[in-house]
């Protein structure tokens, strides 16, 4: 109950301003990841690509084990497959297209090792940061070749040249949202509907309409993938979904001027992404000064320390929606405000 009246109140609170033109690619979008889901379950259980849960974490997890993964491959190639027809091809979205599935196709290595390997290990974190920065560094590129303007736009505040520091913080970005996003993806229903609702959020204020098509299609294709997602969840999106999601949000942002409104409207991935570092850095500067290692949090990310302190996955996925639908309403009455 909880999860569908978090879910609605975000929907219905922002698609009062969606445009009639994308409700057609939003809606196939939905539908297909829905469909092709549906067709991708019996295959993925018959190959026995099931997820391992990592025995470290919430003991009521335990069961999920064996939930078929990888269901990025359901839902990111249909939402882009439909901006691409919708936009007729256009160069960027290519480039969110292909960094998208680049990101995807790292994560998609580090299902299968998980997969072959019966572990919860995958990809070493180094070779993953690796993967990860190279993606990157090829988009910068990209980004560079177009002419993007290396600054930063602050509604209400006016335009920052950052110069040259523009590309440490853009390499940042495309590597702190991947990681915030899987961090994020850690409960059923969790990093889709929040994805889905802060890409609403994008597409409402990119001035780019292709790529304003592409933010709608990919929340309609994540919502799609809610139907297979949500608590209990059949499909599990993997890091083939997190981080393909992740590189599309920080594409669509860096192309579109607007880091300002991935870090205010994406609030519940930054918090989570910063509960983790908080919870490492704390235990290992307790350790350090007196042996012991001490938590700040009972168990992180975020989602699990609530988790533990009595709240139900459908009450913290509920919430995390609500949260961001309301983040994303301020970050659109704030650009409109300010004249933007």
């Amino acid at each position: 109950m909880a999860l569908s009246l978090g879910l609605g109140l975000a929907l219905s609170a922002l698609v009062i301003g969606i445009r009639p033109q994308v409700v057609v690619p939003f809606g196939l979008s939905a539908l297909g990841s829905a469909l092709l889901g549906s067709l991708l379950i019996p295959g993925l259980r018959r190959w026995k690509a099931g997820q391992v849960i990592r025995q470290e974490g919430p003991q009521s997890h335990q069961k999920k084990a064996g939930t078929p993964t990888m269901g990025g491959i359901s839902f990111l190639p249909v939402g882009l497959l439909v901006a691409g027809i919708w936009s007729g091809w256009d160069p960027h979205w290519l480039a969110v297209a292909l960094l998208t599935l680049a990101y995807s196709f790292v994560g998609w290595l580090d299902d299968w090792l998980v997969i072959r390997q019966q572990s919860n290990k995958g990809l070493s974190p180094q070779h993953k940061l690796l993967l990860q920065v190279g993606v990157a560094l090829g988009f910068c590129v990209y980004l560079a070749w177009q002419g993007i303007p290396t600054s930063l736009t602050l509604p209400g505040i006016g335009t920052l040249s950052l110069g040259w520091l523009f590309w440490p913080l853009a390499l940042f970005v495309l590597v702190g949202t991947n990681n915030a996003v899987n961090l994020t993806d850690g409960m059923d229903g969790l990093a889709a509907g929040v994805v889905a609702i802060l890409l609403i959020g994008l597409g409402l204020l990119h001035r780019d309409p292709e790529l304003s098509v592409l933010a709608f299609t990919l929340s309609g294709a994540c919502l799609g993938f809610l139907v297979h997602n949500h608590h209990r969840a059949r499909l599990f999106m993997g890091d083939t979904g997190s981080l393909g999601l992740g590189g599309a949000l920080a594409g669509l942002a860096l192309l579109g001027d607007q880091l300002w409104a991935l870090a205010l409207m994406g609030g519940v991935l930054v918090a989570e992404a910063l509960s983790v570092m908080l919870q490492v850095g704390y235990f290992q500067y307790t350790k350090r000064k007196t042996g012991t290692g001490q938590r700040l949090l009972r168990m992180s990310p975020l989602h699990h320390h609530l988790e533990l302190g009595g709240w139900s996955e459908v009450q913290v996925v509920g919430s995390f929606y609500g949260v961001t639908a309301l983040l994303v309403g301020l970050g659109w009455a704030w650009w409109h405000w300010t004249g933007m």
